[in-house]
């Protein structure tokens, strides 16, 4: 009897786990009160200087609000989020396993990177082979309201990916 009751409980923690998974859009992480800060979408560079721009010789881009406010109810909660990846640091398997993740494709890379409100620094300890920076992604795991700050931009924002997997639109 004790056994089908512990075996009951795990099962019940563990719906339970998977239901705090919340999905989250962009706008979730700005305070209702806060700006809205329209992207800024001049490009930084040519397509032709993309490589330079993820190296250190690249100049830097001016961040729109750096410390933009963000949403302190969402420290530690499990979310699901989509966006684009921008790497931070590739591991000798080729894999991103620091990056940030961002709202809209070519920021922080063609165009300047978006409040911190709206930047995401993800670590990953398995990574994901980025072959193609335009592909969107679903990142999830426990968001931590924290700053932290790139040779790219600030984010408002930190998460330990506990998944990483290729965003689809449905058909």
């Amino acid at each position: 009897m004790a056994r089908a009751l512990l075996a009951l409980l795990l099962l019940t923690s563990l719906s339970l786990s998977a239901a705090e998974l919340k999905e989250v859009t962009w706008e979730a992480l700005i305070p209702p009160d806060a700006p809205r800060i329209e992207p800024v979408m001049t490009p930084m560079h040519d397509l032709s200087q993309m490589g330079q721009a993820l190296g250190e010789s690249a100049p830097a881009a001016h961040q729109q609000a750096p410390d933009a406010p963000v949403v302190q109810a969402l420290d530690g909660q499990q979310l699901r989020i989509p966006g684009y990846i921008v790497p931070l640091e590739v591991n000798e398997d080729g894999r991103t396993t620091d990056f940030l993740l961002v709202p809209y494709y070519g920021a922080c890379i063609h165009v300047p990177p978006p409040p911190s409100n709206q930047i995401v620094h993800v670590t990953s300890k398995v990574g994901v082979k980025v072959e193609e920076l335009y592909q969107p992604y679903w990142i999830e795991g426990p968001m931590q309201v924290k700053a932290s700050t790139s040779e790219l931009a600030a984010a408002g924002y930190q998460m330990a990916a506990g998944k990483i997997y290729a965003y689809e639109l449905p058909d």
